[in-house]
């Protein structure tokens, strides 16, 4: 069987950084042979946060860099797709199956309120109470509508750390083995 996961990774948490970097490591333990990790980057400046205007304008720079990037794949090749996501990326994830008709899976950490637009399928997401881009239960409302389970870590932040090593280790067990679980499915 055939399987790929593809990687996108959020602005400043890259495919190294822990949630992704264990995920790939997951995933290739399941079988996913074909790994491609994203990497993008934008030169709009200044703070996005509260900004949808310029908000808007990076989703659509790093849309178009992951549309280049992921062009030469055809995604029918393989048994199975599986799009892990962390932040923006999880809005380019969702709308790059969307607007390609890719049906895969979908592991969306800390989601932005944006990325629900695009309907995400085949899905579970992880957010913390303390999430600085996302309202924690507005993220747990727009996935419950979608039926779509999602994972709430207390006192985290948009990396899912609380501050304290050892919690954010907890926590972090805690979520690759939900994203294991996952994968079985």
């Amino acid at each position: 069987m055939n399987k790929m996961a593809v990687f996108f990774p959020g602005i400043g948490y890259h495919c190294d950084k822990p949630l992704l970097y264990y995920a790939q490591k997951l995933a290739a333990e399941k079988g996913y042979e074909k790994c491609i990790r994203l990497s993008y980057s934008t030169d709009i400046k200044g703070n996005l946060r509260g900004n949808a205007d310029r908000m808007q304008k990076v989703f659509q720079e790093l849309y178009m860099q992951a549309e280049q990037k992921l062009s030469e794949i055809n995604f029918q090749n393989y048994d199975k797709v599986l799009f892990i996501s962390k932040s923006v990326g999880t809005i380019i994830a969702s709308a790059y199956a969307k607007q390609h008709g890719i049906v895969c899976r979908h592991v969306l950490y800390t989601p932005l309120d944006q990325t629900f637009v695009f309907e995400p399928q085949n899905a579970i997401a992880f957010i913390g109470t303390k999430d600085q881009w996302s309202k924690a239960d507005k993220i747990v409302a727009l996935s419950k509508d979608r039926g779509i389970p999602v994972n709430v870590y207390e006192d985290a932040n948009h990396s899912l750390e609380t501050g304290s090593v050892h919690e954010d280790i907890v926590n972090l067990e805690d979520i690759m083995e939900r994203t294991r679980t996952f994968l079985k499915e």
